[in-house]
């Protein structure tokens, strides 16, 4: 028997559930798949949330041929059969052929790149499904010639309904069981099915499996709802959009001053299988970008909770990146360091290769000296306060630079001050 999540594909947009955005009356994708107005699209979600449910409603509301390809599996053969198929389709009844193509991301630049005359003679209708971002993942051409629709997630209360619904189905659901379930249960794989309606059909499959194979008993209590969603985990595709979104987020937290909201982002993450040793990584990379020197603690701290997180794992490992986490979260924020090395490197870009000037050159040989390697140089040990008022360090052809600001906050008004007092000092020349 089919899998009960194939067989509750809705068979029109009145049984789809979810996606209002998009299928509302009176939206553009609803009116153009009511009208039989085919166009090509890529459908860009999570999984679960009806990517190939909607491609198929569309052909069959246009009365096309529609054929399905994986980019997991197929290959420009299967590609170019497609083709033949719907040459003979069109030449046979005239009738329009769509082809579907599931996570079409794992298709390459050439491989992609061959639907594109088919598209532009008409032979195929294209409809890609995605899960990670069409501006990274599809070719610009194709991605030109196609509409990006959004789906979202499914919230809680849409799986419920879905569930619902496959409880009371007789004819493809498991409404001949006569199964009953208690709120909590159904409250509980709903929200385990994180916005998943293929994941929650197939929990509750298993779910009816074992009160089946339980005497006597008709009901979907929670004991059986915490045993199927038992090990499911959050949505989080490991180098996908998922990933860079949520540590963005952790990130943003961070330099917003909002520990609260960092450490539910590590949470997330944590909880969705991102290694802690890449999040350690990163937290080091925000004490150096964020806190800076308003905070230098910040960035021995989260070396730290790597290192501890290394020699400890998981779980007490994890502590120790929280707590760094926190920390950067609290600390007095600074990037002036950060802004300044990239002035620093435009105007490296800007003034190419310069000459150091004599003064600050070694001279460890008769010939430099003589060169005048090192004439005139001020020895700033040798000056009040250990700075050599008035003199430049910059190439000579340089105008004067002020790469690093320090910010009004922590450690770096006192930076701040020091660097203030000392650039007052008149040079010697102008010494009363």
């Amino acid at each position: 028997m089919r899998p009960l999540a194939d067989r509750m594909r809705p068979r029109s947009l009145d049984e789809f559930i979810g996606q209002k955005h998009l299928l509302a009356p009176g939206k553009p994708l609803r009116a153009a798949i009511e009208a039989g107005q085919l166009h090509s699209l890529i459908l860009w979600g999570p999984p679960g949330t009806g990517k190939t449910t909607l491609a198929r409603l569309m052909a069959e509301r246009s009365n096309a041929q529609f054929l399905a390809l994986s980019a997991v599996m197929a290959g420009v053969k299967d590609i170019r059969a497609a083709v033949e198929q719907a040459r003979e389709a069109r030449a046979r009844n005239g009738r329009p052929t769509v082809l579907f193509l599931d996570e079409v991301h794992r298709f390459n630049k050439a491989q992609q790149d061959t639907f594109l005359p088919y598209l532009e003679d008409g032979t195929l209708i294209f409809i890609g499904a995605t899960t990670e971002n069409p501006s990274f993942e599809v070719v610009s051409a194709l991605l030109s010639r196609a509409r990006v629709y959004v789906l979202r997630a499914l919230q809680p209360e849409d799986i419920a309904g879905v569930l619902k619904r496959a409880l009371a189905d007789e004819e493809r659901g498991l409404g001949r069981e006569r199964l009953d379930i208690e709120p909590a249960a159904l409250d509980l794989i709903a929200r385990a099915a994180d916005g998943d309606a293929r994941r929650a059909l197939n929990m509750l499959e298993l779910a009816a499996s074992l009160v089946e194979a339980s005497e006597g008993a008709r009901t979907i209590d929670l004991r059986i709802a915490r045993e199927v969603a038992s090990g499911t985990r959050r949505r989080f595709d490991k180098g996908g959009d998922q990933f860079y979104d949520q540590i963005s987020a952790l990130h943003k937290s961070v330099r917003g001053t909002d520990p609260d909201a960092a450490l539910y982002w590590l949470c997330r993450m944590l909880d969705g299988g991102c290694d802690p040793l890449y999040i350690a990584r990163r937290v080091v990379r925000m004490a150096i970008e964020d806190v800076g020197l308003a905070d230098p603690r910040a960035f021995a701290l989260t070396l730290d909770a790597w290192e501890a997180y290394d020699r400890l794992g998981s779980p007490e490992g994890e502590l120790a990146i929280a707590n760094a986490v926190v920390y950067l979260a609290c600390a007095p924020k600074s990037n002036a360091v950060y802004v300044g090395m990239n002035e620093a490197r435009e105007d490296v870009e800007r003034f190419g290769t310069l000459d150091v000037p004599a003064r600050l050159r070694n001279a460890p040989t008769r010939l430099m000296k003589d060169l005048g390697y090192g004439a005139g140089y001020r020895y700033a040990h040798d000056e009040p306060d250990a700075y050599a008022a008035g003199e430049r360090y910059l190439p000579d052809e340089m105008p004067d630079r002020r790469y690093y600001r320090p910010v009004p906050r922590g450690l770096e008004i006192k930076i701040g001050e020091a660097l203030a007092r000392l650039r007052s000092k008149p040079p010697p020349s102008e010494k009363t």
